[in-house]
């Protein structure tokens, strides 16, 4: 159903390679195989994305030093905020096209497509706006200490220019994914991050983090025009302002509303983290941000599988083949759980040797130590529960994903922390992370076995009316 079509087919090219030209099988071919197809070229999307932002501290905290890293990491808190709003609506936008796709309404697509992109630039600027405006007082409000406020409130200000490019160009790589190309988004994060890279240095040591920040600006802007070119290279689907309805737009919005908190969650989470770091001194706000760059190493091959796993799972539900969704998460949670496991293992073992990466002394690592050493387990089981709230949101229920979130993030992470810094300092707030972690994973648990079952009720039902629509045109 989903196959290529190669392009011509008894002289003329096909109505379904106009507008449904995918790449990957995912109703008929292996489970793991397809998955695994899907992810990787995601997987490793993410992990260019960390390097790109890897490399940013690198050289940040090489040449300016703990201020410098201090203040990189008081912006990325608001950074993470806005990229997790591009990101969260692309979801939501993958599923909506991604179930398009399963039920073949190809004479929909042209317009919501046109629809999601204009609406996407539309979201994009007035972000920016609001974003410039509030720089300085959301910097206070993080309780961003007074020596670093400076420097980020200028690393903010010139970083939101390219967020309107790089939101844009997010919404391109959901509709891509939708038709189960996730090539798309490895390929631009590669020109990104090779750009960026060279870029850095040069620029830093010229105009300090303001470079870091006009660095990043360049690279989003060529992340947009690169996507530009590749779909008019492909044409995997079509863009038709003509066909555009408000009906694709409040389509849009009720995904992409609860799949937006989803992904702002951890973002807004980590922010009041910092709020409750930062009178710990800068040493320890240093050491949060060194330990956040390495978290990216568990936090990047997560997000490419739940993103794997809600485009799949949307495709199965539109083709009303709730089994081979079922399939796809067990697969995702196995194959997922196995490489995290093996990641955090990694960066536990090696966590002093890494932050020497950052340019940062023994102080510093020894904070990073105890918060890998304390979350450890933490990280297979975000894993876990991210592929099942994928599941959920695939399934068309982004409302009962964002409960699960809301809880994760906000209802146990936030009081476990401020309550347990108390007693046990710095300490404590890792603990906090490690508790919401363990919770989480039984509360996801729970909601995924409640909605499986619920299908399966309503599988049974579906095929009871259909025996009994056979029996009544027989006897007639």
């Amino acid at each position: 159903m989903l196959n290529n079509i190669d392009g011509i087919q008894k002289g003329k090219v096909t109505e379904r390679e106009d507008n449904m030209n995918c790449k990957i099988d995912f109703i008929n071919e292996n489970t793991s195989r397809a998955l695994v197809k899907m992810f990787i070229p995601l997987f490793m999307a993410m992990i260019l994305t960390m390097i790109y932002s890897t490399v940013d501290s690198f050289w940040v905290g090489n040449m300016l030093g703990e201020q410098g890293i201090s203040a990189l990491t008081a912006g990325t808190a608001i950074v993470l905020i806005l990229n997790s709003l591009s990101m969260g609506m692309g979801n939501g936008i993958s599923v909506m096209l991604a179930r398009m796709v399963g039920a073949e309404e190809k004479e929909r697509i042209p317009g919501a497509v046109a629809t999601i992109l204009f609406l996407g630039a539309v979201i994009s600027a007035l972000l920016f706006l609001v974003s410039e405006l509030l720089v300085d007082p959301l910097l206070a409000m993080l309780g961003t200490p007074v020596a670093i406020i400076a420097d980020a409130s200028l690393y903010l200000r010139i970083y939101l220019i390219g967020n309107i490019a790089l939101f844009i160009y997010m919404q391109f790589t959901s509709v891509f994914r939708a038709f189960g190309d996730a090539g798309f988004q490895m390929k631009g994060m590669i020109l990104t991050a090779v750009f960026n890279a060279l870029a850095d240095p040069l620029l830093i040591s010229l105009y300090g983090l303001a470079g870091a920040a006009a660095a990043t600006v360049v690279s989003e802007i060529l992340c947009l025009i690169y996507a530009e070119i590749y779909h008019r290279r492909r044409r995997m689907f079509t863009i038709d302002a003509k066909a555009m309805k408000w009906e694709y737009g409040k389509e849009m919005f009720r995904l992409s509303i609860p799949t937006t908190i989803q992904a702002i969650m951890p973002a807004v989470s980590s922010a009041i983290m910092i709020s409750f770091i930062a009178p710990f001194g800068m040493l320890a706000m240093a050491g949060y941000g060194v330990a956040r760059n390495l978290e990216l190493i568990m936090f990047m091959p997560t997000t490419g599988m739940c993103m794997a796993v809600t485009t799949i799972v949307g495709q199965c539900s539109g083709a009303r083949r709730l089994d081979r969704a079922r399939d796809y998460l067990k697969a995702g949670m196995l194959i997922g759980g196995v490489m995290i496991a093996v990641f955090s293992a990694a960066v536990i073992l090696f966590s002093n040797a890494l932050t020497g990466f950052f340019g940062q002394g023994e102080n510093v690592a020894e904070i990073v130590r105890a918060f890998f050493h304390i979350i450890s387990i933490g990280y297979v089981l975000y894993m876990l529960t991210s592929c099942m709230q994928g599941y959920i949101t695939g399934l068309g229920k982004p409302g009962m994903a964002m409960t699960l979130l809301i809880m994760y993030y906000i209802i146990i992470r936030i009081p476990a922390a401020f309550f347990l810094r108390g007693c046990m300092g710095l300490n404590g707030i890792w603990f906090a992370f490690l508790i919401s972690h363990v919770l989480a994973v039984v509360i996801a648990g729970m909601m995924t076995y409640k909605e499986s079952a619920g299908l399966s009720d309503g599988n049974r039902h579906f095929l009871s009316t259909g025996r009994h629509a056979l029996r009544l045109l027989k006897k007639n």
